[in-house]
């Protein structure tokens, strides 16, 4: 049974195509795969998506309640908070919303990695934190997806 569910998400995914998104350009992509340490006091947050499954989907993602954007396969936001607090970060999913709660230093950067999960009816999302190093090399093969559009 759960293989025949794979073999429909998959065939579902190749027929409706990969969702998109609005990008940044490119002086700004620049700027965040610098990686940079954001400013004493602030920290940076990529949050980014580099999985295929549920290619087709769109995830909203907000931090501390504040509309980031909609991810894509592929893609990343790098946004700044305040350092020092804890931060919510929070993504749709198939029936509520998934949270994580970072607390975050002055003047680092943190990775997040949002993935896509089967779900009952259509795919959720989670998210996770993500070593230093090990989000650098993922954020670096992505591109920046535009802020500030969310469905909901």
């Amino acid at each position: 049974m759960l293989g025949k569910l794979i073999v429909v998400a998959a065939v579902t995914a190749l027929v409706a195509g990969c969702a998109s998104v609005p990008m940044e350009p490119e002086a700004a992509v620049s700027k965040a795969m610098a990686f940079e340490a954001p400013a004493q006091g602030d920290a940076g947050l990529y949050i980014y998506r580099d999985s295929i499954l549920g290619a087709a989907l769109k995830k909203d993602v907000w931090v501390d309640g504040e509309c980031i954007g909609e991810t894509a396969p592929n893609v990343f936001f790098y946004h700044t908070v305040k350092g020092n607090q804890e931060h919510k970060i929070s993504t749709e999913s198939e029936f509520s919303p998934n949270d994580l709660v970072l607390k975050t230093d002055g003047g680092k950067n943190y990775f997040i990695r949002q993935y896509i999960k089967l779900g009952v009816i259509v795919g959720g999302a989670g998210l996770e934190a993500i070593p230093e190093e090990e989000g650098k090399k993922a954020v670096s093969k992505l591109k920046m997806a535009k802020k500030g559009t969310c469905s909901k």
